[in-house]
């Protein structure tokens, strides 16, 4: 079963002095690469949620936040009076006729003005949490999952066209080696001279075994299968994909040097298309 590395998943906790938005975005990459914004309030829990996030996800580009909606009825900061009246004291002292509304404006933008008391994280405020974060992981390994069935479908499409042109290459590959010994035949004639007929053959022999294919198609059919097997795999795993298609790629480029005939060399350039679109979606594949 294979996943796609893209994904998003949401998940909302209402608690009841605040509400509770966590996120979850994810993008291809070769490796890991997780982002977190959360609140200055909750840094202590920040690697343990790293943790919980990075092993559950694996890899790809990963945004995950958390988001805090106080709902009025509780906050962490608070104005600080004595500190503000002294600024106010003073103020008044360099602008005697000021408004007292307008110092006040000044005032609280100063330092110091408002005060943020720290609170130790209630335990089952973060129980909550890590429970949405579930709910968020959950989400996101879904969306992955059905974003990989689609990925999947298409790539069985690919290999099947694949075997599909492999096979006309094996219809073509009798005529094409025929056709090869018919042209050395006429290029000796054409010469005019006698040569040895067993040395001939000798040499036919061996320039035509430098271009058989007959290995290239037998390991191509292995990869495709071995291909196909991996897709049904219970894990996902779009490294070793890659480098099954990178082989298969090798044996397409070899019966395409070794061919030196048009018709098959226009089937070897479907096949090229064809593991194109796999090497590009595989780019998305966890």
């Amino acid at each position: 079963m294979i996943k796609s590395m893209t994904g998003f998943g949401k998940s909302v906790t209402q608690l009841p002095s605040k509400k509770i938005t966590i996120e979850i975005k994810s993008l291809n990459s070769k490796s890991q690469d997780l982002n977190a914004r959360i609140p200055s309030f909750y840094r202590e829990k920040e690697l343990e949620l790293r943790n919980l996030v990075a092993q559950k996800l694996q890899r790809g580009k990963i945004d995950f936040s958390l988001y805090v909606e106080l709902n009025g009825e509780e906050t962490s900061t608070a104005i600080n009076t004595d500190v503000v009246r002294q600024y106010i004291k003073q103020l008044k002292a360099v602008t005697p006729h000021a408004d007292d509304v307008e110092l006040l404006k000044m005032a609280i933008r100063l330092p110091d003005a408002l005060k943020t008391e720290k609170d130790e994280i209630d335990e089952d405020e973060y129980q909550a949490i890590l429970k949405g974060v579930e709910e968020a992981l959950e989400s996101i390994d879904k969306y992955r999952a059905d974003e990989g069935q689609v990925l999947k479908e298409d790539f069985e499409l690919r290999v099947s066209n694949i075997s599909n042109y492999l096979d006309e290459v094996k219809k073509i590959d009798p005529e094409r080696m025929e056709g090869v010994r018919e042209r050395l035949n006429k290029a000796v004639a054409d010469l005019k001279t006698t040569v040895d007929e067993n040395r001939f053959e000798q040499e036919l022999t061996y320039y035509l075994e430098k271009y058989d294919i007959t290995e290239e198609k037998v390991r191509l059919r292995n990869h495709l299968e071995y291909f196909s097997k991996t897709l049904t795999s219970p894990q996902s795993n779009g490294k070793k994909l890659a480098f099954i298609s990178q082989e298969m790629g090798r044996e397409i480029n070899t019966i395409g040097s070794k061919s030196n005939y048009a018709p098959m060399q226009q089937v070897v350039v479907r096949m090229k298309d064809e593991l194109e679109k796999i090497k590009e979606q595989l780019l998305n594949v966890l």
